[in-house]
């Protein structure tokens, strides 16, 4: 609309909003003088805008432009008889199809009168001529392989730095019950505790002075830190499955102008580079599924104009599906809680899921899934990868030739919008000598997934999938923000590298596949659409694996602490319903406060 008035200045003269049963739009009232200009100029408009907006918004259509008349005549009809007296086109390719699958003397002689008097029609009618092509598409569906035409599965698990290495061992340690649903849970045995007092640094209050907040502002002055957002999810929760990037949607008005989340990190780097007086490089991670649409994006956008390097890290981890265990469908259905249903659809839920059991048995357990197109296939494996990425993919290595000080990294969420470069919690970290410096937040009753716990007496971050019980969950008093601030050195000693390897291609992926191996493999169950034909789709039941970051605290090796922030700052936007709370108690204002936006 802004943009159409920007154009169009007094001879737009408003819009009303169109609504109904089938869906909405709006209605355009221009000066007649300018109609015919405003028709042509209004289409490329919203096309423009729709392009620039496709990956961070769910468009449901191309845009329309209709040219609304007035009906003199009302409701009213035509009465076509003898060889005009046909339905529409668009009627017969939708009934045709699932009539001429029935045996022709089973249908009312009325119906065979109708088919006989189209195949005459067919045969002609110009206008009808493609009947027959398109009836015959409709009954008989392309291949697999021809609707994968132009796609190739092993060159993407290439291309995106698959590691089939590990791939086998994870398939080895399902088939042999060593990983798996249930197996994804600590034992029953595991004593987990809440934390005590002194297990944490309280930074609720964190000054803007003391010899923490100078050690931090030292740092930040001398070009030791950067900053690693990650940006490699679509963000299903947020846009309630629309296949989008999260990181590009204009999620909310802040300083008079909607913002997306890039924006607004960079707008807190921009605040915390001036303040230092030097420029931060600004790290976000991406994904085979977000890369190529973030990179464009910001382009477009002239990466909002920031002064410090703007650096974009493609993921080199995925993951190849698999055929589900018959342990863990059974595990998922008939162990985990489930709501039961009346007699009849409980009876059909059943069937439906000993028919994927079956199927499961019959495609090989553990076997790869690569029956649907290749995008189908694949998945992503979980942030703990994106650390080891900056590794694979030469980021680090190329930041630390032109920034051979850099030291510590504060890794976040693309939707922990409250975390920012502050010096004072750099410095809580610095002064702690630790590896790792993990940001908690006091625990909500929505706040679910896990948090800080003592596991056997080791104080360690938890995630939801490895509580034994749910029960357990309640008791903790601070969940985790999933912001860190990582000593690199000590991060590329546990590793077993250091600085002058990460050229190294082999020796890296060797440090990465060797840790990987000692982190924790969580098994799930994701659900994946399989379509054929015209608009047909099944549903299957499919194996993946990913593993988590916050792991990295029940490494010995890893030193970590934990700091206590503000719920302002560690709090995190995953659904949109989230919103309204997060600017009525103030959080907005507070995001606002830390930007800078030219």
């Amino acid at each position: 609309i802004s943009r159409v008035r920007e154009e169009f200045g007094g001879a737009f003269w408003g819009f009303w909003m169109l609504g109904g049963m089938s869906g909405g739009g709006m209605g355009f009232i221009f000066a007649p003088e300018h109609k015919a200009r405003a028709q042509q100029r209004l289409q490329e408009i919203l096309s423009a805008t729709k392009r620039e907006l496709e990956q961070a918004l769910p468009f449901a259509m191309e845009p329309v432009v209709y040219d609304f008349a007035i009906n003199e005549r009302g409701t009213f009809a035509d009465l076509l008889t003898d060889d005009n007296s046909l339905m529409p086109q668009g009627y017969y390719v939708l009934m045709l199809p699932g009539l001429l699958r029935q045996d022709r003397h089973a249908l009312p002689n009325a119906r065979r009168a109708e088919l006989d008097k189209f195949g005459v029609a067919c045969r002609t009618k110009p206008e009808l001529r493609g009947m027959v092509q398109t009836l015959f598409e409709l009954m008989l569906p392309r291949g697999k392989a021809h609707a994968a035409a132009g796609q190739n599965l092993t060159d993407l698990l290439d291309a995106h730095g698959f590691d089939r290495l590990q791939h086998e061992q994870i398939r080895i340690d399902l088939k042999d019950g060593r990983i798996g649903l249930a197996q994804n849970r600590l034992p029953a045995s595991a004593v987990i505790e809440d934390v005590k007092m002194s297990d944490v640094t309280d930074c609720a209050d964190v000054a803007s002075r003391g010899s923490a907040y100078e050690a931090g502002m030292t740092a930040l002055r001398n070009g030791q830190v950067a900053v690693v957002t990650l940006a490699a999810g679509a963000g299903s929760r947020w846009t309630q499955g629309a296949g989008v990037v999260k990181a590009l949607h204009p999620f909310c008005k802040l300083a008079g102008k909607h913002r997306t989340f890039i924006e607004t990190h960079l707008g807190k780097s921009r605040r915390a580079s001036r303040l230092a007086g030097n420029p931060i490089p600004h790290i976000f991670t991406t994904s085979y599924l977000t890369h190529g649409p973030t990179e464009e994006f910001l382009k477009r956008q002239g990466f909002y104009g920031y002064e410090g390097p703007v650096i974009l890290s493609p993921g080199k981890s995925v993951g190849l599906r698999m055929i589900p265990t018959d342990r863990d469908l059974r595990f998922a259905w008939e162990e985990m809680p489930q709501q039961v249903l009346d007699e009849q659809q409980q009876k059909v839920r059943d069937s439906l899921r000993h028919a994927l059991i079956n199927w499961a048995r019959q495609a090989g357990e553990a076997a790869d899934y690569t029956d649907n197109v290749p995008l189908q296939c694949l998945h992503p494996v979980g942030h703990w990868f994106e650390v080891p990425n900056l590794l694979r993919n030469g980021v680090l290595a190329r930041l630390l030739e032109d920034r051979p000080q850099l030291q510590y990294l504060m890794l976040h969420n693309i939707d922990t919008l409250g975390a920012d470069l502050h010096p004072a919690l750099l410095g809580k970290h610095i002064e702690s000598g630790a590896g790792l410096s993990f940001e908690v937040i006091t625990r909500r009753l929505e706040d679910r997934g896990g948090g800080l716990a003592r596991v056997n007496g080791t104080v360690r971050l938890v995630e939801g999938l490895a509580m034994p019980r749910e029960e357990a969950e309640f008791a903790l008093s601070y969940y985790n923000s999933n912001t860190c601030w990582i000593h690199l050195d000590k991060l590329l000693a546990v590793f077993e590298l250091e600085r002058s390897q990460l050229g190294d291609a082999h020796e890296v992926a060797r440090a990465i596949r060797n840790l990987a191996a000692r982190m924790p493999t969580y098994i799930t169950l994701k659900d994946v659409k399989k379509r054929w034909g015209h608009g047909q789709e099944d549903v299957f039941p499919v194996t993946q694996f990913e593993k988590l970051w916050v792991d990295m605290t029940n490494l010995p090796e890893m030193e970590s602490r934990f700091l206590v922030v503000p719920r302002q700052r560690g709090q995190q936007l995953k659904d949109q319903a989230q919103l309204d709370g997060w600017l009525r108690d103030g959080s907005a204002r507070h995001v606002e406060s830390l930007c800078e936006w030219s």
